[in-house]
Formats: structure tokens, C-alpha cells, sequence
């Protein structure tokens, strides 16, 4: 017997019910989002133990490890936008404040003007820092027609390349701070569980994974940025990158290959952090007219994108047509993604 959201909802009722000074005094709706979040939780769960595949037990959260409420405008929390002309520039440092039940009223460092109307406030902790996620609805902008779309084809050794040549260099931000957190790391492990210094070396240990994950975020936010900007529609391969970052290392019965190389590259894919890229381009896209197009991404690497015929690959960057020659392997994937697409030399939209 399963027992749903809808069963848990009504026993929250009965809770409140019984406990109107401590339960009570909570905004409902945040408790029923926690609920909601538990029931697809757990549904996720039970969908990845049907299919066969490795399910990962939900985790039980303690209140130390409970770091995010969600609450519904209107519903025991309020939003207060900075004021004058920090609010018109929403300038860094502009003064807002949001309310929240129980809570009270807070004062929030502004770091960007709020469109819309206001749908959701989250209240989010990471380690010592506190955040407000404010999501709004509000109408989309569409930008003006620039008459250029693009293949995409995204990679470890860049990070993307265009169907008509533009190239972006992959930072490779996890790989800049590896021997920093490798070394916290070791030091952590070393030092007396529940001691001044082990907690303090988990504060730097979150600090530098925190940069990292910020600096990547930043980086995917201006790349979309300028794509959504420059061309009217953007086609990239839907891949499954679960599936490509899967583990090599086997069974104990039939151990696999390569391990090491396999583990090497599933971290370069995961640095790069294509996943949220594609949802970063695909929100930016959404909100300004601007079309996004997923392909199928068998053989886009190593068949030519002027003839067709499967090529060889003798390195990495390079593949070799028996028709058209030597080419770019990263640019004639990015020609073929477009051309998968209904886009012809990636330069226009094609009727």
C-alpha cells in the first residue's frame, strides 16, 4: 500500500488541527509544497526501481540538512521590491525585503529588478548564507529578428561550436579548483569528527565548491546569453547525459575497461555541465521569442555534413571524408545538427 500526497495533505489538515500554536502557526501552503517535493521524490524513486536501474534511496533530511521552504505569494509571505531609484536600476546592493510567516520580515540585498508578478518565494540556505528565490510571471519580450540560426554541437575539448564557425573555449572551472578541494578534502578526513577544525574546514570545502558552481553558472548565463541575442533559432543534440557519465568499472564478475580514462572523462562532461546549459538556453530562448530544436545525435560526429558518407576519425579534432577530405570534427558535427534540423548552411532559417 502506497500512501500519496493526497493522504498525506489531509493528515497535515488533521495535524494543524491539533496543534494550531506550533504546526499551526506555519503557512499551510509551504507545508504542502515540502509534501508535494516528498511525493515526486519518492515517485522518482519507484520509477528508477520498475526500470531496473540504480535507485538511490531517499535520504531522510534532519533540520540540519533542510535548507529550502517553498512559499506561495499571497500565503504567509511577501514581497517588498528596493524602493526609488535603486529599484528602476535594481543596482547590487538595493534594499527589498520579503516577509515570511513565522519568519518575519527580512531585509534582502536586491541584485536585480523583479518583472511580473510575483508567483513564489523561496527561502534557501547554503551553509552560512541565506537566499530569496523570487520567480514571477511576466509576459515574453521577443528580441528583433536577426535572420541567423545555428547548429550547436557541445564538447570537453571546447565547449561549443557553431555550424558557422563560432567557437567558445571550455574553462573547465572544476579542473582550476581540483587540487585545492582534493587537498580540504584530505584535511577534513584527517581532522577529529565534531572538532572547531573540521567544521571550519567544511565551511572552505563548501566555499570552494560553491565558486565553482557559481562560476559555471555565470559562464553558461552570458554563452546563452549572447546565442539568444545573435540568432533566431538554436538546434543542439538531445543527449542523455545520465547515459554517456554512467560508470565503467562493471561487476566484480566482469569487471570493465579503462576505468580510470572513463572516470577522467565523465568528470570533464559533468564540469562542463551541459544539462544546465541546455535549460539556461532553453529558459533565455522561451522568454525571447527565439526557437530551441533537440536532435537526434547518432553520428553527428563522424558522418560528412556535405555528402553524407561516414568518415574516419585518426585524432580527436579531426575527421576524414573519403569523398571531401580532412575537416573539423566539432564543426562538421555542428553542420550536421544543423542540417537535422532543416537549417541548410546554418546561416538562415530555411522555410
Amino acid at each position: 500500500m502506497s500512501i500519496s500526497y493526497g493522504d498525506q495533505a489531509a493528515q497535515l489538515t488533521a495535524i494543524r488541527a491539533e496543534d494550531p500554536y506550533g504546526q499551526g502557526r506555519h503557512s499551510c501552503t509551504a507545508q504542502q509544497q515540502t509534501l508535494r517535493r516528498l511525493d515526486a521524490t519518492f515517485g522518482a524513486f519507484f520509477k528508477r526501481v520498475r526500470a531496473g536501474q540504480q535507485a538511490g534511496v531517499p535520504r531522510f533530511k534532519s533540520a540540519q540538512r533542510f535548507n529550502q521552504v517553498l512559499f506561495v505569494a499571497g500565503d504567509g509571505t511577501r514581497w517588498e521590491p528596493a524602493e526609488g531609484a535603486d529599484r528602476d536600476r535594481g543596482r547590487v546592493g538595493s534594499r527589498a525585503h520579503a516577509s515570511f510567516q513565522a519568519v518575519g520580515r527580512i531585509k534582502v540585498h536586491q541584485h536585480r529588478p523583479v518583472n511580473g508578478r510575483v508567483k513564489t518565494l523561496q527561502l534557501k540556505r547554503e551553509h552560512r548564507r541565506w537566499y530569496v528565490l523570487v520567480v514571477a510571471e511576466a509576459e515574453a519580450e521577443p528580441l528583433p529578428v536577426t535572420g541567423r540560426a545555428v547548429g550547436i554541437d557541445v564538447g570537453v575539448a571546447r565547449f561549443l561550436t557553431t555550424s558557422d564557425g563560432e567557437v567558445v573555449a571550455n574553462p573547465r572551472f572544476l579542473a582550476a579548483a581540483q587540487a585545492r578541494i582534493a587537498e580540504l578534502q584530505r584535511r577534513k578526513a584527517r581532522a577529529k569528527h565534531g572538532s572547531g577544525n573540521r567544521k571550519r574546514l567544511r565551511r572552505r570545502l563548501a566555499r570552494e565548491w560553491r565558486r565553482v558552481r557559481n562560476r559555471r553558472r555565470d559562464f553558461h548565463h552570458k554563452t546563452a546569453r549572447a546565442l539568444v541575442d545573435a540568432c533566431d533559432a538554436l538546434v543542439l543534440e538531445d543527449l542523455r547525459i545520465a547515459n554517456m557519465t554512467a560508470s565503467a568499472k562493471g561487476t566484480v564478475e566482469q569487471p570493465g575497461r579503462n576505468v580510470a580514462q572513463k572516470a577522467g572523462l565523465n568528470r570533464s562532461i559533468l564540469d562542463a555541465g551541459w544539462g544546465q546549459f541546455t535549460s539556461i538556453l532553453t529558459a533565455k530562448a522561451a522568454s525571447a521569442g527565439r526557437r530551441v530544436v533537440l536532435v537526434n545525435p547518432a553520428w553527428t560526429s563522424i558522418d560528412c555534413h556535405a555528402c553524407g558518407a561516414r568518415c574516419t576519425r585518426p585524432r580527436q579534432d579531426r575527421v576524414v571524408c573519403p569523398a571531401c577530405g580532412e575537416m573539423d570534427a566539432d564543426l562538421n558535427a555542428a553542420r550536421n545538427i544543423a542540417t537535422r534540423a532543416g537549417l541548410g548552411s546554418g546561416q538562415a532559417l530555411v522555410a
